[in-house]
């Protein structure tokens, strides 16, 4: 690879290819990968708990293995980060809560295990919002992530460190978890690719599935995990190492027959997109929808037929909050959590005290059916839905949101009103970078139709071929005064 960019700045596909045929050193990689987290996360605390030794040693064992002519796996020596929410055996898994600040696993997530047997090489745990509640990286045990484009701005969230690690070339690869957004959100504000599959297309456990750890115990309708990366290739070549059925997880679907490693298409034609820049509701920023509009044309200029349309869902923000309320342990997380409360995140010490009632509940249950309904009744007149991801550029690390939005006076989760529909659904998203405002990445997101993430994957990747240039690495720029912004 004589020639060639940093090691750091490798697609995650490039050095699986080079370190198994032996042309590269494992080790090598992992050490390049160390470095730059040593150089960059200091300023950036995308990482929580890194495991620097445990890193070096598999990636030791790998150099060792291959170099005795042993086979290697499709992940081979390929630097890999993996959310603070998703379990870890042998190291430390806090889901970002005090509660659980010395957790350390017994059993590894069923997607670790895969990572693990695909040779890919863990490089430690990732910042999150305690137990995923909120759209940004905020928690009471670990500084807040910083976005790598600008150090006083937020990288959004909950999987604030795995995309912040990515963007900035500190891991070729990250787990996150989607409950609402939380894959996808980041991945915008970061300027790289997220993708939440299909419910069921990546098993998850223990994680929202093991009553056993209040907190970390909800979301079981909702959560998908999926993966972060620096294009729509290298996401699908971790998802070929995540999917597919287990049955610690009732939700999962079975084996798909044909690769994830997928090729672009040609071209878009016959295809029928719809384009909805506000889902008919949402505030958006000027920037934003003018990139979406332009994302919206490049699909046009590949030959799909692009329509202004949506689904008439309106604002799902109540809907969605009752629902997470719902599958929230409340019992065993307030009792958890009654004696410690100064330790406790303000957004879920909200959804704790808020006067419940079953009435809340059942309305959501029956409003989610409602939205269910919309949707695949939609879908069936188009293929894919695109959107902005985010209706905003990065704000300020210290705010939950903005006030306002486009001259509209917003509450603290109106950023996101992208977000959770597909969650509802269980449908297959994808984030894309669109191009930047005012210096700040913006995403643009295509929802395909339940189970077809294949046809979603390549028609991403045929949006992404089409900007026909590389994307450029943040610059990591500083605020006017760093020391303030970290005191603040």
């Amino acid at each position: 690879m004589e020639g060639a960019a940093p090691l750091w700045r490798q697609d995650a596909a490039t050095l699986a290819r080079e370190v198994a045929a032996g042309r590269l050193s494992p080790v090598a990689v992992t050490e390049a990968h160390l470095h730059q987290i040593a150089a960059r996360d200091g300023d950036l605390h995308a990482f929580c708990t890194l495991d620097a030794e445990g890193a070096l040693a598999s990636a030791r064992a790998l150099e060792r293995r291959i170099g005795a002519g042993g086979a290697a796996g499709p992940l081979a020596g390929v630097p890999v980060a993996v959310k603070d929410l998703i379990a870890t055996r042998g190291l430390r898994t806090t889901f970002g809560s005090r509660l659980y600040a010395e957790h350390v696993p017994e059993a590894d997530d069923i997607v670790v295990e895969r990572l693990r047997a695909a040779d890919a090489i863990l490089l430690g745990k990732t910042n999150t919002s305690e137990f995923g509640y909120g759209g940004i990286g905020h928690n009471q045990l670990f500084p807040t992530t910083r976005n790598p484009w600008r150090l006083d701005r937020t990288s959004g969230g909950s999987s604030a460190g795995s995309a912040a690690a990515v963007a900035s070339g500190m891991a070729a690869l990250a787990l996150g978890s989607d409950g609402g957004g939380s894959v996808r959100i980041p991945a915008a504000l970061c300027g790289i690719v997220g993708l939440k599959p299909s419910m069921g297309r990546v098993p998850l456990w223990p994680g929202c599935r093991d009553a056993a750890q209040p907190g970390a115990s909800g979301w079981e309708s909702l959560e998908h995990i999926g993966p972060l990366g620096r294009s729509v290739a290298d996401v699908a070549l971790m998802l070929s190492v995540i999917a597919g059925p287990d049955d610690r997880d009732r939700w999962s679907l079975p084996e798909e027959a044909a690769p994830w490693r997928l090729e672009p298409l040609e071209d878009l034609r016959g295809l029928r997109i719809a384009y909805s820049p506000d889902l008919g509701f949402a505030a958006v920023e000027p920037g934003v929808r003018r990139l979406a509009d332009a994302a919206a044309e490049r699909l046009a200029s590949l030959g799909a037929e692009v329509v202004l349309a949506d689904p008439g869902c309106g604002d799902l923000g109540p809907l969605f909050r009752a629902l997470v309320a719902l599958e929230t342990d409340l019992t065993g997380l307030r009792r958890l959590a009654s004696p410690r409360r100064a330790e406790i995140s303000p957004q879920l010490l909200a959804l704790l005290d808020h006067p419940w009632a079953a009435e809340d509940f059942t309305d959501a249950v029956m409003a989610r059916k409602t939205v269910a309904n919309l949707m695949w009744r939609f879908m069936r007149e188009h293929d894919l839905l695109l959107t902005p991801t985010v209706a905003v550029t990065a704000f300020a690390t210290d705010l939950l949101g903005p006030a306002n939005i486009a001259g509209r006076a917003v509450g603290p989760d109106d950023w996101t009103p992208f977000a959770a529909l597909s969650n509802l659904t269980g449908q297959p998203a994808i984030s894309l970078p669109a191009g930047f405002a005012d210096g700040l990445p913006v995403g643009i997101q295509l929802i395909g139709r339940r189970l077809e993430d294949r046809h979603l994957l390549r028609v991403a990747a045929s949006f992404e071929a089409a900007a026909g240039e590389a994307r450029p690495w943040p610059p990591m720029a500083p605020p006017a005064d760093l020391h303030a912004v970290a005191a603040a």
